[in-house]
């Protein structure tokens, strides 16, 4: 195990993955709509700015004025680092294809130039949702995973869960390509009781990981990983 490790910037969480994600490693976040994945990778990227590291944020949903919209009432202001240590790439819905091609291409040249640290993307469902055969998503999806796995950065992405299955990924891929994966949910002891957020680290190779289910909360500047709660 080694002692370096690429925190999330939310204490409870890099407490649950022994310290953060290991150095040059895939990780994923899988959850429903509404349970905060976006704001956790957001948190990612903040913290390695914080740090000085240089990132790349490709968003596949989201334009950058809404990222950075998002960002500034977090009251994480960004601007000092857009275009510098942060570099934001937004995929153009209407040539998809195209879009995601040019960044399998140019992406370990980037990353090579900017001396990039931590890559971003978010939702990495949508390219996935690009084919229509069960093979060739599962051809494209480890290629593109294996490039990335030569760029020595940590990256992280978001995926959506499954409607049929809430404990894994549409396609239930992410969870074969990625060191760690890290499941967000909805937690309702009774129809009566109120929603609670859950958390829990499914898988995380090359290192011990907490293996309890915790309470996490999205408050207005911050998450909180409730690691000293039970969720019932």
């Amino acid at each position: 195990m080694t002692a370096e490790r690429i925190q999330v910037g939310i204490n409870g969480l890099d407490e649950m993955l022994g310290g953060g994600f290991i150095p040059g490693t895939i990780n994923g976040i899988i959850g429903s709509y509404g349970t905060g994945k976006t704001t956790f990778i957001l948190n990612y990227i903040y913290t390695g700015l914080k740090n000085g590291e240089n990132v790349i944020f490709i968003s596949l949903e989201e334009r950058e004025d809404r990222i950075l919209q998002y960002m500034a009432q977090k009251g994480w202001d960004v601007s000092p680092y857009l275009n510098k240590s942060l570099n934001i790439i937004k995929m153009d819905p209407i040539d998809f294809n195209l879009a995601i091609n040019n960044v399998k291409n140019e992406l370990p040249e980037l990353v090579k130039k900017l001396n990039v640290r931590r890559i971003a993307i978010d939702p990495i469902s949508l390219f996935e949702d690009l084919f229509d055969s069960t093979a060739s998503r599962r051809k494209e999806m480890f290629r593109f995973v294996e490039n990335l796995k030569d760029l020595d950065c940590t990256l992280l992405m978001t995926s959506e869960t499954s409607s049929e299955v809430l404990y894994s990924s549409r396609y239930n891929l992410i969870e074969y390509l990625c060191d760690t994966v890290i499941l967000l949910r909805y937690v309702r002891p009774s129809e009566l009781s109120t929603t609670q957020l859950a958390i829990e680290v499914v898988k995380m190779r090359l290192s011990p990981h907490s293996r309890e289910i915790k309470p996490f909360e999205i408050m207005e500047d911050q998450i909180l990983v409730y690691t000293e709660a039970n969720v019932f």
